[in-house]
């Protein structure tokens, strides 16, 4: 029996939410779709649509919704995708700006769902100990 995480992003989107799981399991190794639950009768909303996909990314559980236009994402949450080098860097960053994604600023992007996501180094806090440094990271 696979440990489901106690604490899990839980992501909103309009109407989208298999198309970017989908998606964010093709880019991210060791990830899956585990399960897509369809609107039953009763339940606001067209029955039979996608309603709820549970799925993982690098072992991580989430969760996402198909819940209309009433919320969207924005930068107070963000995914932090902590890389090894540069060529992992350059991976994520191709992948998560692919299609109509938005390149930000300091390694933040936001994907074609809107999603912010942060790509970073492993040691990203090793550049914030003070100094030159910080003042090059900032910039």
């Amino acid at each position: 029996m696979l440990k489901s995480s106690k604490i899990k992003p839980f992501l909103w989107f309009e109407t989208q939410a298999e198309e970017a799981a989908r998606f964010y399991t093709s880019v991210f190794p060791n990830s899956e779709i585990v399960q897509v639950a369809r609107r039953p009768k009763g339940v606001p909303g067209e029955e039979g649509k996608v309603m709820l996909v549970e799925f993982k990314l690098e072992g991580q559980d989430f969760l996402a919704l198909n819940g209309g236009p009433q919320f969207k994402h924005s930068e107070a949450f963000s995914l932090l995708v902590e890389c090894a080098d540069q060529a992992e860097i350059d991976y994520f960053w191709d992948k998560l700006t692919s299609g109509g994604g938005q390149p930000i600023q300091c390694g933040w992007l936001k994907d074609r769902f809107g999603v912010f996501w942060q790509v970073v180094p492993h040691d990203i806090g090793r550049f914030f100990k003070g100094g030159k440094s910080a003042e090059r990271v900032m910039a």
